[in-house]
């Protein structure tokens, strides 16, 4: 089953309980909340204060946007961010697979990655939380064969991944990553943007909503929950937001029809 809902950062300049009244107005209940600006990493009254305006609210915490970034221990302590993702009810949180894209890395760097990987991985399954990758340029999840690789390299239970499609990449070409991802898929990242001249334009989520049934229908294999997260509008606009937050529910119900 999906759940629609938001990440936070779509509204970085909007304060916490700005973001949970405008999502109460929407068609979504669920919100992916950042570890950079709505709920950052290490302040647990924060995490405490949003949890329960999400609470009161009807909101579910969908997930904890963290920064962590693999391999990089000694920049932010992953112990700080998994209090404040237990302190925030998060069940999941989100981490990016460090800096630099796969066909940069050499061997060091994947062993080192993948070694920190399992041990995020453990910590969070001390607390009753899951991990999940980032599906991002740059890092070494930017394909989908080095996506799968490290998933393999990692091998724990509680580590898992995010997907997102590619807007350099045509539909089909992300149906296969999609596909690639769905034994270990956690949750989604929904947006339509396009590439024009070199420049990635945000558009209206129903300018791809025939791209997104395919990719919650393929998405749907799984049989388990999934939420599916807008991440970023047009404009940054909360108009925008209203509108694309109606048609991605729209989409989560034809898909739970067929």
């Amino acid at each position: 089953m999906f759940i629609p809902g938001i990440c936070s950062i779509t509204f970085r300049k909007l304060p916490a309980e700005e973001v949970v009244r405008l999502v109460s107005r929407s068609a979504v209940k669920a919100v992916e909340w950042g570890g950079d600006i709505h709920v950052p990493h290490g302040d647990l009254s924060a995490a405490r204060e949003v949890r329960k305006m999400s609470e009161d609210a009807g909101l579910e915490v969908a997930s904890y946007g963290s920064y962590y970034r693999l391999g990089e221990e000694t920049s932010l302590p992953f112990s700080s961010v998994c209090e404040t993702a237990r302190e925030l009810g998060a069940p999941v949180i989100r981490v990016w697979a460090g800096r630099k894209g796969s066909a940069e890395a050499d061997d060091r760097l994947w062993k080192t990655i993948a070694e920190d990987g399992r041990r995020v991985a453990a910590l969070a399954e001390a607390a009753g939380i899951s991990v999940a990758l980032e599906y991002h340029g740059n890092t070494l999840t930017d394909t989908r064969e080095s996506a799968a690789r490290l998933l393999s390299d990692i091998s724990h239970p509680r580590m898992g991944t995010y997907w997102q499609p590619f807007s350099h990449l045509s539909v089909d070409d992300n149906l296969l990553n999609l596909r690639s991802a769905l034994a270990h898929l956690v949750n989604i990242h929904a947006f339509s943007w396009e590439t024009r001249e070199g420049r990635t334009v945000r558009m209206p989520l129903s300018a791809g909503a025939d791209a997104w049934k395919r990719y919650l229908a393929s998405a749907a294999q799984t049989g388990k929950d999934h939420r599916v997260l807008l991440e970023f509008v047009p404009d940054d606009a909360p108009e925008a937001f209203l509108r694309d937050a109606q048609t991605l529910a729209s989409l989560v119900r034809s898909v739970r029809e067929r």
